[in-house]
């Protein structure tokens, strides 16, 4: 047991040029996570007693920063994720959306946005409980991420409710509309729900100047509610639905209008 592998501690300092070591654990939730390790050139004082104190204190100082930063990962993780579903939240999209605007005013890249709201689901919370919901938002946020997935580095997100985006800065509009196309056909064989109205706005489409993340979600916004008037199957896109622009220009006409083409976006 200890012997040879005190042997072989003592072979590896020989080989380094080394006369002694002292080495201490470093414990993280009372498990082993690593050790810390110090070795002189041989010819040097040995290691005492308090030096090995002095180690042991050390590891259990860097135990304490780890400990810490992985609090601090914890903490910065539920400040970005929707609790639900395990999506990005509301304030990771303001994020990402204002580095991709910026990033689009500087370099022309490519910005888009899929808003989908998931339909039936206040007849499921009514009809099967919450909990029911519950599974069903979970469902969708599912096949959001999966969808997600096939645009490079898309962050997928719930933005509360039934209310969910997509964001992408660099795939091609006809990419993230083939995306969104192949969103609304799996949303529409979930179980107990009633497929998504989405609405796209792309950069790369004819949808005028674009230089701030509140114009991009207003006409994502109009286009997603004139999907969930005509309870399209597909996506309505922004620049190809000649609607669109004409509804994010106009003043809201109703409190139902005004929740769909949010005025506070950022």
């Amino acid at each position: 047991g200890a012997r040879p592998y005190c042997h072989q501690r003592v072979a590896a300092l020989r080989r380094r040029g080394r006369g002694c070591c002292v080495v201490a654990p470093i414990v993280l939730h009372g498990r082993a996570w690593g050790e810390l390790y110090v070795a002189r050139q041989a010819g040097k004082p040995v290691f005492d007693r308090d030096d090995a104190n002095f180690a042991t204190v050390l590891a259990a100082v860097v135990a304490s920063g780890i400990a810490q930063t992985e609090r601090l990962e914890e903490v910065r993780k539920l400040a970005f994720t929707d609790p639900l579903t395990g999506l990005a939240n509301r304030r990771a999209v303001d994020i990402r959306l204002d580095e991709a605007i910026e990033a689009h005013r500087t370099a022309g890249i490519v910005v888009s946005l899929v808003v989908c709201d998931l339909n039936g689901l206040k007849a499921v919370n009514d009809t099967h409980g919450h909990a029911v919901g519950d599974r069903l938002l979970e469902r969708f946020g599912s096949v959001l991420s999966l969808c997600g997935a096939m645009l490079p580095d898309a962050l997928a997100a719930r933005l509360g409710g039934d209310e969910f985006c997509l964001v992408a800065d660099g795939p091609p509009a006809d990419e993230v509309v083939g995306v969104a196309t192949e969103l609304c056909d799996r949303a529409a064989v979930i179980e107990l729900g009633d497929g998504v109205a989405c609405g796209v706005a792309s950069t790369g489409d004819p949808i005028g100047p674009v230089r701030s993340a509140r114009r991009l979600f207003r006409l994502a916004d109009a286009a997603q509610y004139r999907a969930k008037a005509a309870r399209s199957l597909r996506p309505v896109v922004a620049g190809r639905d000649g609607e669109v622009i004409r509804l994010a220009d106009s003043p809201p006409k109703s409190a139902h209008d005004r929740r769909r083409l949010r005025g506070n976006r950022p």
